[in-house]
């Protein structure tokens, strides 16, 4: 069965990294009806930060991906808890030890070598003799557990994205497996728990592929099978630098304060080095779950551009029923609206929307006209100037007050009518109704459909303070 994880540090928010790394995850399980498991990697007690085991769970959330399996915690799932675990990585170090796989050091750290050159990266405490070991034990000295790395010979491995990677073992330290404390390093306690949990393959990012081998030596000393290895690449900024929360980028949440939808989030970032092999670029997580395949995962680095996510992000907005996208808008709508329609306020935004945030700019005409420039009215492609603005707001304005039925369609016809009775094109008749009702030189919706929501008094109103504006201007 093929059994993978999602195993973050709770160091920090969800970042785009992150969030690729369980959506693969999760992909590659769903894909083959297996099991997507959660554990929360939090044995380096000096980095964790409470918050993050929150944003974890919040992101994983917000990306639609459930996890499968844990300790049963109030009637559902819970993640799996390495701190929770600890005597099961002592248990492991002792087993390392006893097979002489590991041994005690009792070097503090300022005492450490340091280079790169293969001599230091021998810690001289595997040099100790059974003896001199048990003499520094009896005199209380403090020890780490380390791993015990073959001095020749060489550890090769395949991963399905990079190929078969050969390391000499000469170019590997002695790594800390159980720390001090007894708490186990995150190289250790991985290695012991996608064994015991089953994982079959392991997902996460290239930057462990040197530590690989180290891996691989621990399974070998266990005697247990190595999992398929999945490393992914890069992930990157258009300039080629990396893309780090560290350095300003934003997270998953951030992402989605910025106005962008959850789901087309994960639809970007599932395009961040897989390509599903033909010119197909929307999916639903559910279409994600029946084509996502390992094999076409790319090693080059991936670039990550705004001005795709955003288009992406827009498109799923269209996608949403009216319904569901008139939820999302009005935790944006400022309450001056509550007068209007706010539904077919909704309706006119939907199409023209690719971000969340860029509604309240949008609507904020609706409340109140702003205090627009006159030259507004000019409009070259409408055939719009001053002198046909006034003629054109004076003709209409006792047309608005004597229509019976005062909606889109029916203004529509009215004004063409007007328009043809008066020698003036329909774009010439709309641009300076258009322009009066709302101030802006760019709004959501036509001149008549936004007449519809403001109402016949609103319109009148908003009209005669254009020929106002006008009259005082020409």
């Amino acid at each position: 069965m093929v059994r993978t994880r999602f195993a973050p540090s709770p160091t920090g928010y969800m970042h785009i990294g992150n969030l690729r790394t369980a959506l693969y995850a999760y992909l590659t399980a769903r894909r083959h009806q297996g099991v997507f498991i959660l554990r929360i990697e939090d044995t380096d007690q000096g980095r964790n930060i409470p918050e993050a085991v929150a944003a974890i769970y919040k992101g994983l959330q917000l990306a639609g991906l459930d996890y499968d399996e844990g300790p049963d915690k109030d009637g559902g799932y819970g993640p799996y808890i390495q701190s929770e675990r600890l005597p099961i990585y002592q248990e492991h170090a002792q087993r390392l030890l006893e097979m002489g796989a590991a041994f005690r050091c009792f070097c503090r750290k300022e005492d450490q070598p340091e280079g790169d050159d293969a001599p230091t990266r021998r810690d001289p405490c595997r040099l100790l003799t059974p003896a001199q070991v048990e003499e520094k034990m009896t005199a209380g000295e403090s020890f780490v557990i380390r791993q015990r790395i073959p001095d020749g010979g060489s550890t090769t491995f395949r991963d399905h994205v990079y190929g078969e990677i050969t390391v000499e073992n000469a170019q590997l330290d002695d790594q800390v497996l159980l720390k001090s404390d007894g708490f186990p390093t995150y190289n250790f306690a991985n290695v012991v728990d996608d064994h015991l949990m089953a994982i079959s393959h392991v997902m996460r990012g290239q930057e462990y592929l040197s530590s690989t081998p180290k891996y691989n030596l621990l399974y070998r000393n266990f005697g247990w099978e190595v999992p398929e290895y999945v490393h992914l690449p890069l992930i990157v900024k258009e300039d080629g630098t990396k893309f780090s929360k560290r350095l300003g980028d934003p997270s998953f949440e951030d992402l989605v304060k910025m106005g962008y939808l959850p789901e087309a989030i994960v639809n970007y970032i599932a395009l961040l080095g897989w390509s599903p092999g033909n010119d197909q670029e929307f999916f639903t997580l559910a279409e994600l779950e029946k084509v996502f395949s390992i094999d076409r995962i790319n090693k080059s680095s991936a670039a990550f551009s705004f001005d795709k996510l955003t288009w992406l992000n827009g498109e799923h907005i269209r996608a949403l029923s009216l319904e569901a996208f008139h939820e999302l808008a009005l935790a944006y709508y400022p309450p001056e609206l509550a007068d209007y329609d706010t539904l077919k306020i909704s309706e006119l935004l939907q199409v023209r929307t690719e971000k969340l945030t860029e509604i309240p700019e949008m609507v904020t005409f609706f409340a109140a006209v702003p205090d627009y420039d006159v030259e507004l009215y000019i409009h070259d492609k409408s055939k719009s100037d001053l002198a046909t603005s006034l003629a054109v707001l004076k003709g209409v304005l006792p047309l608005l007050a004597e229509i019976k039925t005062f909606n889109n369609d029916n203004l529509f016809l009215m004004l063409k009518q007007f328009g043809k009775e008066n020698g003036f094109k329909t774009g010439t008749v709309m641009w300076p109704i258009r322009t009066a009702l709302s101030g802006v030189p760019a709004t959501p919706g036509g001149a008549t459909a936004l007449a519809e929501i403001l109402g016949r008094e609103e319109t009148l109103r908003r009209v005669a303070a254009g020929i106002a504006k006008l009259e005082a201007a020409v």
